[in-house]
């Protein structure tokens, strides 16, 4: 057993250590489910059901007009929605002519958009109507060359294609035209290598990329993935989507859930607890992917103990460190069991676990999932030991095909035998397990000593004024980079006098002489992409515009 491979000694039982992927595309995951299930629930939406049989119903009608507009094979379009039946009928019914999906944030403003549309070359948009404002000013200096709206109030009825009971008037949504659409959508071959989706980067260290995502990368993973929940239920698992169907995270979670005929269950508004809280009950969830920020939504929730949320099973926590008082909680008040787990755009995304059975690691990201591996090397690719700091390589079957137009940012990121080179540092330890460290753009270097930021923000978040931080290096007076903390206190200790030296005193009686701020800043809110990972690079232009107003 090589010292890469020291975690097949805790391996979980029942998950293979490598397992063979069928030779599937993401559109076979919803036929052949709507084939084994087609009575089956595939959304609950705000009280609201679809069938499999249903929604493909309206996939195949998608994919129809799709071809009537002049898209083919290769074309990209995007897609700009919140959480809610439409997206999924819309991705697949782009799937289902060999197009390519780019999907949009809904929090992006209008430079952002165009951008993306430009850069993904989109030549068409697929929108909620609550974004025309945004849209409408930019589409004309873009490529796009169909633009269309999506009014939800068809999928808050028991058919979406029933004629509506009132005619809306104005410019006709997709739904007014797929309603008179046939479903009956050109037989196009679709392959393993044919591309996906471009799936942009989070952005976090500057401009988005367009990672290309295969049927076969996707796919592959969605299989990985399965092999680590041994115990799930075909056809009967009910999955939360409360991230965003956006993000890779919740879009590779949506597309395991149609390949094995599950429900899933859209929370309109994340961000509110009480949604969350309704949603869980009203659908018996027992599959609930997530970050750390949202479980503790739920930890905290005056009167969570007057709910019932004992239907939970399986939690995945990515995009950022799980602390264990927050998993604790979480497991106490649920029953479920959560993990702490990892992945990146550029692996479609998962690539690490804790296991939902032996061995778990608090504080780490777990071991690589089958088919997949994982080493830590030093800037010029040697393999490093035990307990060491380096870059987190990686590869397996999910890795994407490259960046979209951009050669040597792809040949930066991909190099010898096939490796992907992540930007995080971390370490593996003496049982296989990985622990992420930081960003490699976000290490501080003071005084000689490697500081990574994310540890900071762990360490603070012991202080039990503190609901949110987030920490950076800066540029002292005497030009050495320092350690600076962004503070959020809790509602509770606002009015207790606390004051930015209080916070750098306990630091410096609760960590390293080299760890602790040195300077502290309350601020209202820390800035995070809607996944909940820290954008540190925004703190640092808010340092920034300070020094230079």
């Amino acid at each position: 057993m090589s010292d890469q491979k020291i975690f097949y000694k805790h391996w979980p039982e029942g998950v293979p250590k490598e397992i063979d992927i069928p030779d599937k595309t993401l559109m076979d995951f919803l036929e052949d489910s709507e084939k084994n299930y087609p009575n089956n629930i595939i959304t609950y939406f705000m009280g609201f059901e679809l069938t499999y049989s249903k929604l493909l119903d309206i996939v195949y009608r998608v994919a129809t007009k799709l071809n009537d507009l002049g898209i083919k094979k290769g074309d990209t379009v995007a897609i700009q929605f919140t959480n809610n039946p439409a997206f999924i009928a819309y991705y697949y019914g782009i799937l289902k002519i060999g197009a390519v999906v780019t999907p949009i944030s809904p929090l992006f403003k209008k430079l952002e958009i165009k951008r993306q549309l430009n850069d993904s070359d989109a030549k068409m948009y697929i929108g909620w109507e609550g974004f025309s404002g945004l849209v409408d000013p930019i589409i004309n200096e873009t490529n796009v060359k169909h633009k269309f709206y999506s009014n939800l109030s068809p999928y808050l009825t028991p058919d979406p294609m029933a004629p509506p009971e009132f005619e809306m008037g104005g410019e006709p949504t997709f739904e007014d035209l797929i309603r008179d659409t046939e479903p009956n959508p050109p037989k196009v071959k679709i392959t393993r290598e044919d591309l996906a989706q471009l799936q942009y980067t989070g952005g976090t260290t500057g401009f988005p990329k367009g990672a290309m995502l295969t049927h076969g990368s996707i796919a592959a993973n969605v299989f990985q993935a399965e092999a680590w929940f041994v115990e799930k239920e075909l056809g009967k698992e009910v999955l939360l989507a409360a991230l965003p169907f956006y993000h890779i995270y919740m879009g590779f979670m949506m597309n395991m859930c149609i390949h094995n005929g599950w429900k899933l269950a859209c929370v309109f508004n994340p961000r509110e607890a009480h949604e969350v809280i309704e949603t869980i009950e009203a659908a018996k969830v027992t599959v609930f992917p997530g970050v750390a920020a949202i479980y503790n939504n739920l930890n905290i929730y005056e009167g969570i103990q007057n709910h019932d949320l004992s239907s939970i099973k399986y939690c995945l926590s990515s995009a950022g460190p799980l602390p264990d008082d927050i998993r604790k909680k979480f497991e106490e008040l649920t029953g479920a069991k959560l993990r702490e787990a990892y992945g990146l755009t550029e692996m479609s995304p998962a690539v690490t676990a804790n296991p939902f059975e032996g061995k778990f690691k608090t504080g780490t990201i777990g071991m690589p999932f089958p088919n997949t591996d994982a080493k830590i090397c030093d800037a010029e690719g040697n393999t490093l030991k035990i307990g060491e700091v380096g870059e987190l390589v990686v590869r397996g079957p999910q890795m994407m095909k490259g960046y979209y137009k951009r050669e040597k940012e792809t040949n930066d990121t991909i190099r010898g035998e096939g490796w992907l080179w992540t930007g995080d540092l971390a370490t593996m330890d003496e049982d296989g397990y990985f622990v992420i460290k930081d960003r490699i753009k976000n290490l501080i270097k003071y005084k000689g000593h490697s500081v990574y930021p994310t540890e900071v923000e762990d360490l603070l978040y012991y202080n039990e004024a503190i609901e949110e931080c987030g920490v950076i290096g800066i540029i002292d007076d005497k030009g050495n980079e320092n350690i600076k903390a962004y503070i959020v206190l809790k509602d509770d200790f606002k009015d207790k006098g606390i004051k930015e030296q209080d916070i750098i005193d306990w630091s410096k009686e609760n960590m390293a002489g080299d760890k602790y701020p040195r300077f502290v800043e309350f601020i209202d809110e820390i800035p995070k992409t809607i996944v909940g990972k820290i954008l540190h690079r925004e703190l640092k232009e808010l340092e920034n515009k300070k020094k230079n107003p």
